[in-house]
């Protein structure tokens, strides 16, 4: 018996929440580390850009996955 895939009603949802939350989380760490002098560059990198650059790409391939 064949089903058809479900199709969302915002199919990008989850994408522009998990944008939101690396936003905001990359805003507070960020302020974090403006105020703490003893952090170094390669650290700040990633965890402002790093972490949530492998997030973004597991979270599109999970997404292109599902269609």
């Amino acid at each position: 018996m064949a089903t058809t895939p479900s199709r969302r009603k915002f199919p990008l949802l989850p994408w522009y929440i998990g944008l939101g939350i690396i936003a905001v989380v990359d805003a507070l760490i960020g302020y974090l580390f403006y105020g703490v002098k003893e952090a170094s560059g390669f650290a700040q990198f990633l965890v402002l850009v790093g972490v949530p650059g492998v997030y973004l790409v597991l979270m599109y391939l999970t997404l292109n996955n599902e269609r």
